[in-house]
C-alpha cells in the first residue's frame, strides 16, 4: 500500500482561507527574500564600485541575457511543481517519484545545453544588446559568472518546485533566507572589501545559490524518502516527460519570450540618448517594480500548485472559491507595494546608487517609471493569477496566449510610442497598457475555463467546503 508521512501536506482539504494564507506567505516570502538579495547587488555595486551607475548598467543589461537562460529553471521549477501535484492530489506517490526522477534526468541535460550556448554565444548577445563604453567587459564578465551558476539554478528551481507541489512552502523561505544572508555578506566583502566591483557581486550570488540548492537537495530528499510505493518507481519515464513537457514548455516560453521582449526593450531605451541615463533610470526602477511583481508570480505558483491538486481530486469548488480569496490577498500585496513606491520614488531610487554617481536626468526616468507603472500593479496582479489559475488546471493554451499577448504588445507600443517622440514614456505606457490588455485576456480565459468546471461537482464541493469551514 502506498503510504506517505507528515513531510508532505494536501491542499484539498481544510479551511480555505487558513490553507491559501499559511501556503501562500512563505512563497510570498522567498519571492521578495530573492528580490532583495538581488536589489543588494545593485547597492552595493552602485554605492561601492569604482563607477556606480556604470556597474548598475552592466548589471542591468547583463541580467536582460541572463533571464532569457534563466527562463528554462522557471520551467523547470512550475512544469515539475504541477505535474507533482496533480499526481499527489490523485494519492497516486509511486508518479510523484517518477516524476521526480524524469525531471531531475531531463533538465539536467537542458541545463549543459544552456550552459554551452551561454558560454559560446555570451559576447554576441551583449554585443546585440546594444551595450558599448567602459562597462562592456564588466557586464561579459557578469554574465559569464551567471552561467556558471546555472547548475544551483536549475537544481533549487526544482525542488523548490516539488517542495510547493507537496505542500511545503515553508523550506524554500527558510533556507532562501539562509542564503540571502550570506549573499549580503558576500557582497560587501568581495565588492567593497576586496574591491571586485561587478565580478564580486556576481561571484557573491553564485555561492549563495550554491548554497540554497546544497539545502534544496537535503529536503527534498527527505520527502521522497517519506513517500513510500508498492513498486519501486522508475529512475526514467517517458509517459512523465511528456507530461512535464506539456506543462513545462509554455512556463518557458512564456518566461523567455518575457525576457526577450525586455531584450529588445533595453536596446530600444540604450538607444535613446548617449550618456547611459535612461537605462541606469529604467534598470533601477524595473529592479524595484519587480520586487512586487515577482512576489505576486510566487503567490501565483502557489495557487497553480493549489488548483492543481484539488482539480486531481475532483474539488472544483475549492479551486472557484480559492481563486476568489486569492484575489483579496492579490489585491492587499499590490495595494501596500503600490503605495510605497508611488509615495517615494526618489528615496527608493536613491538607495541603490549614491546621489553624486546618479544624474538628474537617470532619476527622473527612474521615478517616471516607478510612478506610471506603480498605478497598475492591482491590474498585473490579477492578470498574472488569472493566468496561474488556468494553468494549474491544465489550460497551457490560455496561459500561453495571454502572457504572449501582454508582452508582445509592450514591445510593439515600446518602439512605436518612441518613433513618435514619446521618449522615455514609451517604456512606461507600454507597460501600463499592456498590463490592462493582458489582464482581459488572462481574465477571459479563467471564466473559459470555470465554464468547463462540472456543475454538479462544483454545487456539492463548495457546500462541503462551507461546512468544514
Amino acid at each position: 500500500m502506498e503510504k506517505v508521512k507528515r513531510k508532505t501536506v494536501n491542499l484539498t482539504t481544510g479551511n480555505l482561507w487558513k490553507v491559501l494564507l499559511l501556503y501562500s506567505l512563505p512563497l510570498f516570502g522567498s519571492a521578495f527574500v530573492q528580490q532583495m538579495y538581488s536589489l543588494v547587488d545593485l547597492l552595493v555595486v552602485g554605492n561601492f564600485a569604482a563607477e556606480g551607475a556604470l556597474a548598475v548598467d552592466a548589471i542591468g543589461n547583463a541580467t536582460v541575457i541572463i533571464n532569457i537562460l534563466f527562463a528554462f529553471a522557471f520551467g523547470a521549477n512550475g512544469g515539475c511543481s504541477v505535474v507533482v501535484a496533480r499526481h499527489f492530489g490523485e494519492g497516486n506517490y509511486k508518479s510523484v517519484r517518477e516524476t521526480v526522477n524524469t525531471a531531475v534526468i531531463a533538465y539536467s541535460v537542458m541545463c549543459a545545453f544552456i550552459m554551452v550556448i551561454g558560454f559560446s554565444l555570451g559576447h554576441l548577445l551583449i554585443g546585440a544588446l546594444g551595450v558599448h563604453g567602459s562597462y562592456y567587459e564588466a557586464c561579459l564578465q557578469y554574465f559569464y559568472i551567471y552561467v556558471g551558476s546555472l547548475p544551483f539554478v536549475f537544481i533549487y528551481n526544482l525542488g523548490c518546485g516539488v517542495c510547493s507541489a507537496l505542500g511545503d512552502s515553508k523550506s524554500p523561505f527558510i533556507f532562501l533566507v539562509v542564503s540571502s544572508v550570506l549573499n549580503v555578506g558576500l557582497d560587501f566583502a568581495f565588492v567593497y572589501g576586496l574591491h571586485w566591483d561587478v565580478a564580486g557581486a556576481a561571484w557573491a550570488t553564485l555561492i549563495s545559490q550554491g548554497v540554497s540548492c546544497i539545502l534544496t537537495v537535503i529536503v527534498v530528499l527527505g520527502k521522497l524518502r517519506s513517500i513510500r510505493t508498492e513498486e519501486k518507481p522508475a529512475l526514467f519515464s517517458k509517459s512523465i516527460l511528456r507530461e512535464l513537457a506539456v506543462t513545462s514548455i509554455p512556463i518557458i516560453l512564456q518566461q523567455s519570450f518575457v525576457s526577450v521582449g525586455n531584450f529588445f526593450v533595453n536596446r530600444c531605451i540604450n538607444g535613446l540618448d548617449d550618456t547611459g541615463d535612461a537605462i541606469t533610470g529604467f534598470t533601477t526602477a524595473f529592479k524595484v517594480i519587480v520586487m512586487c511583481t515577482m512576489s505576486t508570480v510566487a503567490m501565483t505558483n502557489g495557487f497553480s500548485n493549489f488548483a492543481s491538486q484539488n482539480k486531481a481530486a475532483g474539488e472544483y469548488g475549492r479551486i472557484k472559491k480559492g481563486f476568489l480569496i486569492m484575489c483579496l490577498y492579490m489585491g492587499v500585496v499590490c495595494a501596500v507595494f503600490l503605495t510605497l513606491f508611488v509615495s517615494c520614488p526618489e528615496f527608493l531610487t536613491g538607495i541603490f546608487i549614491q546621489q553624486e554617481k546618479l544624474t538628474d536626468a537617470a532619476m527622473s526616468y527612474s521615478v517616471m517609471f516607478l510612478t506610471i507603472v506603480s498605478c497598475f500593479l492591482p491590474v498585473v496582479g490579477l492578470k498574472i493569477l488569472a493566468d496561474g489559475a488556468v494553468r494549474g488546471c491544465g489550460g497551457n493554451v490560455g496561459f500561453t496566449v495571454s502572457t504572449f499577448s501582454d508582452l508582445i504588445l509592450r514591445v510593439a507600443l515600446v518602439y512605436i510610442f518612441v518613433a513618435i517622440g514619446w521618449g522615455f514614456a514609451s517604456v512606461c505606457w507600454a507597460w501600463a497598457i499592456g498590463w490592462v490588455i493582458g489582464a482581459a485576456v488572462g481574465g477571459t480565459f479563467w471564466l473559459l475555463m470555470l465554464k468547463k468546471f462540472p456543475k454538479a461537482d462544483v454545487q456539492g464541493t463548495e457546500t462541503a467546503v462551507e461546512k468544514s469551514v
